[in-house]
């Protein structure tokens, strides 16, 4: 029994997982670790990195078109989809096999099968019975479907078949308009295809400062798309090569065909064969109730997209990391959801953090908010990218950096500099002292905060 014995048992080998793994053996715990599928879950292998390998080629390709406008020549323009994809694919194997190596460097023990919960600490798998005195539920979501709407790899597609697609689309109709959706009809939309983006909110990127959603909306109808707010697919007919989405539309329902849908309507937890009643753990929705420390029973926790939102992989890695310092006997602090930061890789990038405008003014705060456009920074009109906005809000009474919210090129790697400010509890007068190296995008950072005093020099 004693090899079949750990001081910790972490369940899914994704970005929350697999981080779990490797501190809690930094901490000099026994570790093992079991996954059904793929070590590097779906953020490796089919998220977070091929997409952004994808949104890349998809860039360049964008890029390749404008060369004029940078005094350059370029001509017979085109692209292979087989090997974009090819790319793509390799690039999400290459770092499935380095999680594999630093499993092996950590000394932790991988277990490929299905893991089920058995009580008292104990956990099946591939017929054998392994017993800890911690584990960790890091099992991850998959692509809901609605009924009606449910893909079939051919005319319907999930994240999955977009990202190793069969065909490339002529007309397509994106279903849902949160990250997902909006980064694959960024990606079709930007290769040729005619792209409809359908969204049963009033808005699209629904959780997005609106000021930001409706920028970024206006560049997505400038390059070609046709966006549908507050609609709904209310059923899709099926045939050779085409579908005919039924779309309800200002009380009326439309008919219009498409020769590939690719549904993005949120997530559903993978709870099923856990075994979680027999361990007394406790769901919601699909999804497993915690604490604030991820706790979900006496020595069981649950990380990532299996547990609360925002569903995000760098949410999930942290809770690892919290988890298994808690574990060890080391003090954690908390996760606080509305530090985490959200991006959105389209073109043109979104990201965010903190409460939106609406939300803070929903919560009876006095605020000030600040804005700089894209168009008065001279390094994005170097880089010819002058479109975009970079939005700060501030409690007006104590100075409180409440969120930051931004729309244009390279925001997703700007938005950090805001998350530090947040972490560190920053007010308006810190992040003016601050002196931002010039030229740079991250200027207009300053300046929207001066702005939410009435002090930018440049706009």
């Amino acid at each position: 029994m004693a090899g079949n014995s750990f001081d910790l048992i972490v369940i899914g080998a994704g970005p929350g997982g697999y981080v779990a793994a490797i501190r809690g053996a930094q901490n000099g715990l026994s570790v093992a670790i079991i996954e059904r599928e793929h070590l590097g879950g779906i953020c490796l292998n089919w998220g977070c990195i091929p997409t952004k390998a994808l949104l890349r080629s998809s860039e360049v390709f964008h890029l390749m078109h404008r060369a004029a406008e940078f005094g350059l020549t370029a001509s017979g323009i085109d692209y292979d989809l087989a090997a974009v994809v090819k790319r793509s694919r390799g690039i999400a194997g290459q770092l499935s096999g380095g999680i594999g190596h630093l499993m092996k460097k950590n000394k932790i023990k991988v277990i490929m099968g299905e893991a089920k919960l058995l009580g008292g600490g104990k956990v099946s798998v591939n017929k054998d019975e392994l017993v800890a005195k911690n584990i960790v539920i890091a099992t991850g979501a998959r692509a809901r479907e609605l009924p009606g709407l449910e893909a079939d790899g051919d005319l319907v597609w999930t994240y999955k078949h977009a990202l190793n697609p069969p065909h490339m689309p002529k007309k397509l109709l994106v279903i849902g308009s949160g990250a997902i959706g909006i980064e694959f009809a960024s990606f079709y939309n930007t290769f040729g295809a005619e792209t409809t983006v359908v969204e049963v909110m009033e808005r699209i990127l629904p959780v997005e400062d609106a000021e930001i959603a409706a920028l970024a909306k206006k560049q997505f109808v400038k390059q070609g798309m046709t966006i549908l707010e507050g609609a709904m697919v209310k059923k899709l007919d099926r045939a050779k090569g085409k579908v005919t989405a039924h779309i309800a539309i200002n009380g009326k329902v439309e008919k219009r065909e498409f020769d590939t849908v690719i549904s993005a309507v949120g997530i559903v937890g993978n709870v099923e064969g856990l075994g979680l009643e027999a361990a007394g753990v406790k769901e919601d929705r699909s999804h497993i109730v915690t604490d604030e420390f991820c706790k979900a029973a006496p020595g069981i926790y649950a990380i990532g997209d299996i547990a609360a939102p925002p569903w995000l992989a760098h949410k999930a890695s942290h809770e690892g990391v919290m988890v298994a310092d808690i574990i060890a006997g080391k003090h954690a602090h908390p996760v606080k959801p509305d530090s985490i930061a959200g991006c959105t890789y389209c073109t043109p990038q979104i990201a965010s953090v903190g409460l939106t405008e609406a939300q803070a003014i929903e919560k009876g705060l006095k605020i000030k908010v600040g804005r700089f456009p894209f168009m008065a920074n001279g390094k994005a009109i170097a880089l010819g990218e002058p479109e975009g906005m970079i939005k700060t809000i501030f409690d007006a009474q104590t100075g409180e950096l409440l969120g930051a919210h931004m729309v244009g090129a390279e925001v997703t790697e700007l938005i950090q500099g805001y998350v530090i400010g947040r972490q560190l509890e920053t007010t308006e007068q810190e992040l003016m002292q601050t002196v931002f190296p010039h030229p740079t995008l991250s200027e207009m950072m300053h300046e929207s905060v001066l702005d939410a005093y009435g002090a930018a020099l440049h706009f």
